[in-house]
Parts: C-alpha cells; sequence; structure tokens
C-alpha cells in the first residue's frame, strides 16, 4: 500500500487497511490464523535482494524475525505467513535488504557451468571467504567452525575448483546461510497495525431464538389462534439450551429482550392494530417498564438472565444479546432525553421507515443533538450487559448510525473487555458494510441469503476473502427477517445445500430457530417476510417431535458443527480456493490448514430440484496434491471413500445426497 523511499525498493506492503499507516485502522487477524504477509522488494541491477518481517507482539518487547520467500516469477512479491498466539495490538515490519550471499553462489554457479577456472574466479573465491567469515560472527558458536572451514577453502590455493568450492556449496551450510543471512543495505518499512482478536471473532457458530417462544403455549382458540396462554421465560430458555448445545452451536443468539413499548405496538404480521394480548417486536424496545437496561417482566429478572447465562457457560456457549439504538414511543429516553430524537416540523417524532415497510412502533435516534450524553449512555449500555456475562452483540441496523460513533464505542469497549465481539446486521451498500469493518466491527452479515447460482456464490466468495483483513462474514441462513424464495420453494434439499454451503464456505454461520423444522411459509408471494413471523407473535415449536418423527433437519445440523470444530481448515476464510467443475449447477471449493495438512474438499449441487451430473477439474496443488497424482477422498456425511485425481465424475441428487464433503488424503 504505502511506497518506502529507501536503498532498496520497497512498495505495495500488505495487509494494510487504508491508505495510511495508523492504528486507527487496522488489519484483523484472530489467535492462530495464519495471516498472509506481502511485499514487492526490487533493486537496481542483477544484485539478489531478500525481505524478512520483524512482527512484535503487544507486550512491544516480544518480536519474531520470519524471512519471506519469493512469489511468482517476476512479480518482485515476497510472501510470509505470521501466526499471532495472543490477542491485541501487534505491529509488523517488512525489512528489505541486498542478499551478497544469494548474489555470490548466484554468480559462481554460472561460471562454473560456462566452464571458467580457477583464475578466472580469483576475484569470487575471495569475496565468498569474505562472505563466510561475516557469516562466522552470526552463527551460533557451535555452528562457527564451519563457516570458517568454508572460507578457508576458498582460500586453499592447493585444491583445484570443485574442492574449494565444495564446502561452502554444501547443503547444511546453505542452509544456515538462510537462516542467518547476511544483509546489506536494509531498508525498513513503516510499523503497520495487526489488531488480533480470540478466536470467536471468526470461527463459530450461532442459533438464534426468541426466549419467549420457548414453553410458551397458545389458546386453543380458531377465532384468536395467536392469543397467547403463557409467555416464555428465561427459566424456560435455559432448559431448551441443552437442546441448542446437543447440535454442536457454540454461541447462541438473542432478539432485544428488554420492555416492548405498548404505544403503536404492532399486532401479528405487522398489522397496525393490536390486541391486547398481542406481545409486540421485542426491537420496539422500551415502556413503562424500563429501557434498554432493562428486561421485559414475563421473561423474568435480571437474576435469571445471569442464570441463563451461567447454564450456557456450563454447556460451553457463549451468550450473544441484540444492541438495537432505537426506542418505542413509551421508551424512558423519550421524556427524559426528547433530544435524542428526531422531531418533524409538525412537533411530532419521527418513526422508522424502510419503504415499503414502516414502523411506527420504533423511533430513530439522533446522534447530532447530545453526542456526549447519548454516546455515554450507550456505553453504560453495553458495559451493563457485559456485566450480565454478554460476550458477544449483534448490532441491528448499524449502518443507520453514524460511523465515528460506532469507532469510539468499539474501541472503549475494547479497553475494558477486548473479549467482546460486536456483529453488525448491515444489510446495505457494500461500501457501507466495508467501512463498518474497517472502524472496529469483528463481524458482518452478509448477502449469503441472496446468493444462491452458482457464479453469484463463487464471486462473492471470491469478494469475502479479498476483503478478510477486515471483514469477516457470518452466513446466517435465515433470520426473523429473511426467507429467501430459494427456501419457500426449495423444499427440505434446500435447507440441506444452504446449510453445507453456509457453514463449509464461511469460518461462522448461523441458524434461526425453525430452520431445522424447515419454516417456509411466507407472508405473501414474492414476500421474505415469514407468515405468523415471530417478530410479533409467540411460536412455540415442538422440537422433539420433530426429530422423533424424521421432519427436523437438526441431525444434519449437528453433524455439519462437528465436522467444523474437528477440522482446523474450516476455521480460517483466507484459505478458501474455487475449483472448477464441468456443470453449471455443481460448485467444488476447498480449505488447506498448511500448519497440519487438514484439507476438506466440498463438492455441492445449488438445484434443490433435479439430479445434476459434471466433472470437476481440481487444481492438486490447492489441496496439498502433486499434479497427475491420485488421491483418496472419505466423505465425511457418508462414510464413503473414492480414489480421485485432478478430473472426476460427480452425479448429486439432492434428495439423496446433495453434497459430499470429503477430507483428503495423499496415498503413500
Amino acid at each position: 500500500m504505502c511506497d518506502v523511499v529507501g536503498r532498496i525498493g520497497l512498495s505495495d506492503v500488505t495487509p494494510v487497511v487504508g491508505s495510511t499507516v495508523s492504528a486507527e485502522f487496522p488489519a484483523r487477524a484472530v489467535v492462530g490464523e495464519p495471516v498472509p504477509i506481502s511485499a514487492v522488494v526490487f533493486r537496481e541491477g542483477h544484485d539478489a535482494v531478500g525481505a524478512n518481517v520483524v512482527l512484535r507482539a503487544p507486550d512491544k518487547r516480544t518480536a519474531k524475525s520470519l524471512r519471506m520467500t519469493p512469489g511468482a516469477p517476476g512479480t518482485d512479491r515476497w510472501h510470509a505467513s505470521a501466526v499471532p498466539d495472543r490477542p491485541g495490538q501487534w505491529t509488523f515490519i517488512i525489512e528489505a535488504w541486498s542478499d551478497p550471499f544469494a548474489t555470490w553462489h548466484h554468480a559462481v554457479t554460472v561460471k562454473v557451468e560456462a566452464g571458467q577456472g580457477t583464475e578466472d574466479l580469483a576475484n569470487d573465491l575471495e569475496t565468498g571467504a569474505r562472505l563466510f567469515e561475516r557469516l562466522s560472527k552470526a552463527l551460533p558458536k557451535p555452528e562457527r567452525p564451519r563457516a570458517v572451514a568454508a572460507a578457508r577453502a576458498l582460500r586453499d590455493t592447493s585444491l583445484d575448483l570443485a574442492h574449494r568450492l565444495g564446502p561452502a556449496l554444501d547443503d547444511f551450510l546453505q542452509r544456515l546461510v538462510r537462516e542467518y543471512p547476511v544483509r546489506d543495505l536494509v531498508t525498513k518499512s513503516p510499523a503497520y497495525p495487526l489488531w488480533v482478536d480470540r478466536e470467536r471473532a471468526l470461527f463459530g457458530s450461532w442459533y438464534e431464538f426468541f426466549p419467549r417462544s420457548i414453553g410458551a403455549e397458545l389458546e386453543r382458540d380458531p377465532v384468536t389462534p395467536a392469543r397467547p396462554a403463557r409467555h416464555g421465560t428465561f427459566k424456560d430458555a435455559a432448559e431448551h439450551l441443552d437442546y441448542v448445545a446437543s447440535l454442536g452451536f457454540d454461541v447462541v443468539y438473542l432478539p432485544p429482550i428488554h420492555p416492548i413499548g405498548e404505544v403503536n405496538r404492532k399486532g401479528p404480521n405487522n398489522t397496525l392494530v393490536a390486541a391486547s394480548w398481542d406481545v409486540g417486536s421485542p426491537w420496539a424496545i422500551g415502556s413503562r417498564d424500563g429501557g434498554h437496561d432493562a428486561i421485559h417482566p414475563e421473561l423474568g429478572t435480571m437474576a435469571d438472565f445471569t442464570a441463563f447465562v451461567r447454564r450456557a457457560r456450563e454447556l460451553d456457549l457463549e451468550v450473544a444479546l441484540d444492541f438495537a439504538l432505537q426506542a418505542a414511543p413509551d421508551h424512558p429516553w423519550v421524556t427524559s432525553h426528547p433530544e435524542w430524537f428526531t422531531t418533524k416540523p409538525d412537533g411530532t417524532i419521527a418513526y422508522a421507515e424502510n419503504p415499503p415497510k414502516k414502523y411506527q412502533d420504533i423511533y430513530p435516534i439522533n446522534f447530532d443533538n447530545d453526542p456526549a450524553g447519548l454516546y455515554a449512555e450507550c456505553l453504560r449500555i453495553i458495559e451493563l450487559w457485559v456485566g450480565a456475562g454478554v460476550t458477544i452483540f449483534r448490532v441491528d441496523n448499524p449502518h443507520t448510525k453514524p460511523l465515528n460513533f460506532w469507532q469510539w464505542l468499539i474501541a472503549e469497549v475494547r479497553k475494558k473487555h477486548p473479549e467482546v465481539i460486536f456483529l453488525a446486521e448491515a444489510f446495505t451498500r457494500p461500501a457501507m458494510m466495508h467501512e463498518l469493518g474497517k472502524v472496529g466491527f469483528h463481524q458482518s452479515y452478509t448477502y449469503f441469503t441472496w446468493r444462491t447460482t452458482k457464479p453469484e456464490l463463487e464471486t462473492y466468495a471470491r469478494e469475502l476473502v479479498a476483503a478478510a483483513d477486515y471483514m469477516r462474514p457470518n452466513f446466517f441462513v435465515n433470520t426473523p427477517d429473511i426467507l429467501h424464495d430459494y427456501l419457500v420453494h426449495g423444499g427440505p434439499a434446500a435447507f440441506a445445500i444452504r446449510a453445507v454451503l453456509a457453514s463449509m464456505l464461511s469460518p461462522t454461520w448461523g441458524v434461526y430457530s425453525g430452520y431445522e423444522l424447515y419454516e417456509h411459509l411466507n407472508a405473501k408471494p414474492g414476500s421474505e417476510e415469514y407468515l405468523d413471523s415471530e417478530k410479533y407473535q409467540l411460536r412455540p415449536r415442538d422440537f422433539a417431535a420433530a426429530l422423533a418423527d424424521g421432519r427436523s433437519l437438526a441431525p444434519f445440523l449437528e453433524m455439519l458443527n462437528r465436522i467444523r470444530r474437528e477440522h482446523p481448515a474450516l476455521h480460517q476464510l483466507r484459505n478458501l480456493h474455487i475449483h472448477q467443475v464441468e456443470s453449471d449447477e455443481i460448485i467444488a471449493f476447498s480449505k488447506r490448514d498448511e500448519a497440519t495438512g487438514d484439507t476438506v474438499l466440498v463438492v455441492s449441487t445449488v438445484d434443490p430440484h433435479e439430479a445434476r451430473e459434471g466433472v470437476t477439474v481440481l487444481d492438486l496443488p490447492a489441496l496439498g496434491i502433486d499434479w497427475d497424482t491420485s488421491f483418496t477422498v472419505r466423505d465425511l456425511l457418508s462414510g464413503d471413500e473414492y480414489q480421485w485425481s485432478e478430473r472426476n465424475y460427480v452425479r448429486l441428487d439432492p434428495h439423496i445426497r446433495a453434497a459430499h464433503i470429503f477430507t483428503v488424503h495423499p496415498r503413500a
């Protein structure tokens, strides 16, 4: 990104976020994630160059030097992979230098191959002797005699040329030369920031449910079928956590749990008139019972909530809470801080609109009238819920709030609670989504829901990998707001296909409750709204009965999550590689963990209706396999094994086997 003016050419350093070297927009990584670092390094003439990365830990004292290796010939790009081992603010510096040993080695080799003798090489032999004398001073004491002996041999005129050069060209000594390079004309880049989070910022499986629907009961009345006889509580929800944990999820995400406004409360399916028993939308936050710092009284108390969090932790689940900065008309803020809202010319407060949708039960926040007061209140609310055990916040519509607010808030939270993660629910323009990642959001919702064809998925996957230095995707297969037409008309096969693609393409993915029950009825043709949306009414579900009757996708979701946990290749994003398939309806991609060799290859249909067939054209080196080599693949879904090569025939029937999830094993 930033060119460095020095004796050695050094430019186009990555990863760098933004156009300036600043900790304000650091590149991102998580603990244990390989971070590719590269730069263009060059110099005048024909002398060889070298480069290394100096990676400095958050304590500022611990530093590690990583030797860079050249990439494709003719590009002058050098590469290294850094693996940070703790969270916090890291930095890295690129050091570019002239490599006299590589220059000498190349010159001597070429001249010998050209038939030049001892007399022609007199100066080269002396140059080499002096280089090995320099090397001897840098080597550990046990290895110094080798370098000294090589220098002595180069000067020994009693030996023939082969024996004078032999010790210097010894493979072991050449490895020492690479490990302890002699560097001239060292040029250093600025220190570039690299912020490292805990692993959950990149990898995790999310499950969303409404606590108020768990254990809820509806009156058996055909006239008022949505009338509740019993409201779910946190005690009910705590019992439901065993089910969520059994499916292998890592994060349980709750929509807002605060008091719900009574003024302009919405009825079932977003109707404008609510009956006295209608529960309203949890996103219409605030009533006489309190605001963002309170709990809906029918859910329970703060003690009930903290007990819910404790139970989640016992099951190795983290709790993510919705952070929605908006208010119902009867939120306490409306009277205590009217300046936090926008007043229209007629004196009324503006409610939220997203044409054609209207949200008469929600007032947006105005961040410009009293930023100091509002900012402080938002920070207080976050700290309150962190104190109650919340470690992740799913932020509702962050793109409708100022970017500098989020930059400030996330930075302030990070000072005391670096473990806290913020997810941006921003289905908006790409520029805003990317900027939210740059200012601090750890994860982002994506366009995955609307990418259903093979070309769309491949293109979008590449876009996300390209942005991996600052934006991490969370692939939710559905949300309470979004039921894609693919699921409406695709049948159970569509649900399985989307689960495979979401869980295998992205390190983080999510499911909204009811997905495993194949819920697919929309409010009207073409609508992405669920019929009888849980946003406006209770939706009790009998998960156990569906599972017992074989009408649940739950076992398949558990299998996918188990595969994800067991394979470190799936914990990463930057390692995603798209392979070719001679079919418009079959997609193939792989992920490989270089540290362990773990390699996962996914071949999936994107057509939920008909069987599709095609031939794979695999990039074998991306799988850790040499060209023209056969290898074994084992399907983690079925247990079947096959002998594969570059080209392989596949046939996928979505009603029988929609996908293969292979582990790749080179043949011995």
